[in-house]
């Protein structure tokens, strides 16, 4: 039976397809405070700065192609039952071929009712507009989990977490909640590796191996040092 790994990523691995990350050292996402375009309470504020902002980083996202990084973790899954719980709205995962990949914070391709967060929808092109309605009338908009409002694949991403036999945490500081207590619920015997080009040691248990390395670097040799150890024993 194939071993189970959880790979776990945040804004570091999208970073190097030129995504910037989500919050710069002044506070700010692309000049705008985080507060007033990624949060419930900015949707309401101003439905209309907050619709534009998603528009422009869906643009550059669909334009955005997978790295080394994206593409090792397909080979990763030849190999080993591969499951990818990820913090990032950009759907690089998917894009070079991984056939799992769970979406913690939303997705930049669909949209949904700004009333009801089940009623999704593809996103033809890179903008919704105001104006553009559900199939009960509400205004869409971006379907992103905001500052504010519930995780709701969180309780999935636990269990999986739980029942991984190695996790791999790569390109996150793991600092947003409650995604970055995932590492918190493995199983004292799960390997644990972290990838990352600033290592939040604090945050993570003594026993895990560590990389302090970009993703497109580090990643593909970690999937070849995996696939030796664990398939040839």
């Amino acid at each position: 039976m194939k071993k189970k790994i959880i790979v776990f990523t945040g804004a570091g691995i999208s970073a190097e397809s030129g995504i910037k990350t989500f919050r710069d050292a002044d506070g700010l996402w692309e000049g705008h405070d985080v507060e007033d375009v990624a949060s419930i309470d900015g949707w309401y504020r101003n439905p209309k700065l907050v619709q534009d902002f998603y528009n422009m980083r869906r643009q550059v996202a669909m334009q955005a192609k997978p790295n080394a990084a994206h593409q090792a973790l397909v080979v990763l899954q030849k190999s080993f039952d591969v499951q990818i719980v990820t913090q990032n709205v950009d759907t690089l995962h998917e894009r070079a071929g991984s056939d799992h990949v769970l979406h913690l914070h939303g997705r930049l391709d669909q949209a949904c009712s700004s009333k009801d967060k089940r009623l999704i929808y593809p996103i033809d092109g890179y903008d919704i507009k105001m104006g553009d309605l559900c199939e009960k009338g509400s205004q869409l908009r971006p379907d992103i989990v905001w500052f504010g409002e519930a995780v709701p694949n969180m309780e999935t991403a636990i269990y999986m977490a739980r029942e991984a036999d190695i996790m791999i945490v790569i390109g996150t500081s793991l600092a947003v909640y409650p995604a970055a207590g995932l590492v918190d619920v493995i199983a004292p015997t799960c390997d644990l590796y972290v990838v990352d080009k600033q290592i939040n040691t604090s945050r993570i248990p003594k026993r895990a191996s560590t990389i302090e390395s970009t993703a497109s670097e580090a990643v593909p040799y970690l999937v070849a040092q995996l696939i030796e150890r664990y398939t040839t024993l």
